[in-house]
């Protein structure tokens, strides 16, 4: 294995990770994106007088690739260090598969299911407490230093680890983070919906209350009907009863 302590083009890498979902496909998915990102990192197989050799692997890592586009860098990282190593094309194909599952699923309980809505619930907190535009830009700082960094390390993490990737995986501090954002989460959100209750008007508040229960009331149904509550079914069902609403009022 080739020992490199430098990341051949990283900071353009790095720049075209936030571009990585740009060109989306149902076919690749973040393929063309993922090939997009990994081109400057690859310059050194055509550099070293095989422009065949990064031709192929652009193309290789451009096929198929579906993940959590902030854990996707780690993907990246790896696959590039592999294609570098010169590691078999087949075990390369592997790897990046092996992949899909694993940082798609972290980054939804890491992002989507935690991040997320404790910034958010910050933010509404703050708009409670009369931040105004405030509030805004206290919810692009937190959730994009935390986006930022995850694509960052991504990259770093997956360039030194190659086809040992999931020991990245395996890190404490990932480990810890997983185990304590849900708890913040939703201990956040609960004092923003305390929060913002008291910041509406006592006459809305009713209707706010309202809203909520009927909400909950619709989460209960859809959980009554699974499996069949698919989206057709749900769409269908809140589209019949926003008509009947409509209708009677």
């Amino acid at each position: 294995m080739v020992a490199r302590t430098a990341i051949p083009g990283f900071r353009l890498a790095v720049a075209r990770l936030f571009t990585i979902q740009a060109a989306w496909t149902y076919e690749r998915m973040l393929g063309i994106g993922f090939g997009y990102v990994a081109e400057p990192m690859l310059r050194g197989l055509r550099h070293d007088g095989d422009p065949a050799a990064f031709r192929k692997a652009v193309a290789r890592q451009s096929r198929f690739f579906n993940a959590h586009p902030y854990f996707a860098s780690l993907a990246v990282g790896a696959a590039v260090r592999a294609e570098l190593d010169g590691v078999q094309p087949e075990r390369i194909e592997r790897l990046r598969s092996a992949l899909v599952g694993p940082l798609g699923s972290l980054g939804d309980r890491l992002i989507w299911a935690g991040w997320l809505p404790a910034c958010a619930a910050i933010a509404l907190v703050l708009v409670a407490l009369s931040a105004g535009f405030w509030a805004v830009v206290a919810f692009l700082v937190l959730y994009n230093a935390m986006h930022v960094w995850l694509r960052v390390w991504g990259l770093k993490a997956g360039f030194r680890s190659g086809v040992s990737v999931a020991g990245a995986l395996a890190a404490p501090g990932l480990q810890r983070a997983l185990e304590i954002v849900a708890p913040i989460a939703a201990f956040v959100v609960g004092g923003a919906l305390v929060s913002v209750l008291a910041w509406i008007p006592v006459h809305r508040r009713w209707e706010t209350l309202a809203g909520a229960a009927a909400a909950l009331l619709f989460a209960g149904l859809v959980r009554a009907i699974q499996p069949r509550a698919t989206g057709m079914v749900v769409a269908g069902g809140v589209l019949a009863a926003v008509l009947a609403v409509g209708v009677l009022w």
